[in-house]
């Protein structure tokens, strides 16, 4: 079947069947159908369903088309829940080597992502890793009602040795207080990690870091024996048998009173021993053998801390030559009451005591009237103690 159309000189034009179809279903300009696949395109799994245009040259043939190959997604180049999405910190560090000390100064927090909406309050948890967790952990003030917290505050680590720097990690962690949104423990919203090896002594370096989630890996079985200790510990674990503290110790020798001062100034990082994951320190001293003479010596007790500051002296009589021949017995002991107190950590000063500890009691004794300040690490099986 088929039609005519009057041409423009009078004759008759024959129309095919799929032009005279054409023109009832679109009137206008009669344009042929090149390939039907264009306005019914095959089903390929992985290709978009999109209408695709004709191609506006009929003599060229269309050549075979494959089907799509399906495109991996690109790696994003950071993954933005562990970094830049939980905020970032700024602070400062100095490690003070003629004062062993470390200041970790917190300045504030940027683009906090607490777990709900609203306003957050926050506090900067610090621990050194490895080592004890709640012997190392300073935390400042609480900032509240803000995500973007200010505290600028310092954190200050008494005892920080060129040794610690070498080997230790500083953990900062930003926190939500949990006493104010009456929860039991408190939620970190990202910590972060600094390698003390890369500080310069007496040069103080600020950070800006990124905050990133913060990860507990299962405590092994072999030790869970001692108390106080929780199921899960972090990354790094403090290794077996390593120190039980520190303690800051003065002497001086007296020429005006004839004798040998010995002040207990403080302790630092002690070993926790009662369940609740502190101590209740205090000091012993011992100077032997002191046949005749009062040679025991016991500070105060500090409740519930393991970073003890006495500040507490104590007089030794006796001329140079004779203490330099005795042997300074200085132990850790934590209270207990109505049981027997827990030993902690102990030093022995004495010119055979060798390296710092040799050095500190023979350089007082060899002269008068000069104080002299060292921090000493604490032995867990020191060579004698007396009650």
């Amino acid at each position: 079947m088929a039609g005519t159309v009057a041409g423009s000189g009078g004759q008759p034009q024959r129309v095919s069947m799929q032009e005279h179809m054409a023109i009832n279903v679109n009137p206008g300009p009669i344009r042929p159908i090149h390939r039907i696949s264009d306005y019914f395109p095959h089903f390929y799994p992985f290709a978009k369903h999109t209408l695709r245009t004709p191609e506006p040259h009929p003599a060229v043939t269309p050549a075979i088309r494959s089907a799509p190959q399906p495109q991996p997604d690109p790696e994003p180049e950071g993954d933005s829940d562990d970094s830049t999405a939980l905020g970032t910190l700024e602070f400062t560090l100095l490690f003070d080597t003629d004062n062993s000390a470390l200041h970790c100064m917190a300045h504030r927090a940027k683009g906090l992502k607490p777990p709900a909406s609203g306003s957050v309050d926050t506090y900067v948890k610090a621990n050194l890793l490895p080592g004890a967790s709640k012997a190392s952990q300073l935390r400042t003030r609480t900032v509240r009602g803000t995500r973007g917290p200010v505290w600028e505050e310092t954190l200050t680590y008494h005892g920080f040795t060129c040794q610690d720097a070498g080997r230790k990690t500083l953990r900062l962690c930003v926190c939500e207080d949990p006493r104010l949104r009456r929860r039991r423990r408190a939620l970190p919203l990202g910590e972060l990690r600094v390698p003390l090896r890369k500080l310069v002594p007496n040069r103080a370096r600020s950070f800006n870091v990124c905050l990133e989630k913060r990860k507990l890996t299962k405590r092994p079985k072999s030790l869970d024996t001692a108390r106080g200790m929780s199921l899960y510990e972090e990354e790094e674990v403090e290794a077996a048998g390593e120190e039980r503290g520190r303690i800051l110790l003065s002497l001086c020798y007296s020429s005006r009173q004839g004798g040998l001062l010995v002040g207990v100034l403080r302790c630092a990082h002690l070993a926790p021993m009662d369940a609740n994951g502190y101590s209740d320190p205090f000091v012993r001293l011992l100077l032997c053998p002191n046949v005749g003479k009062r040679s025991k010596y016991k500070t105060s007790v500090r409740k519930k801390t393991l970073n003890p500051e006495f500040n507490e002296e104590f007089f030794y009589a006796g001329p140079r030559e004779e203490l330099a021949q005795k042997t300074l017995l200085v132990s850790v002991w934590d209270y207990d009451l109505g049981t027997a107190d827990d030993f902690i950590g102990g030093v022995q000063l004495s010119s055979q005591a060798g390296g710092e500890r040799q050095w500190h009691w023979c350089e007082c004794l060899g002269r008068s009237d000069r104080r002299l300040e060292l921090w000493h690490p604490l032995d867990g099986m020191p060579l004698e103690l007396s009650h």
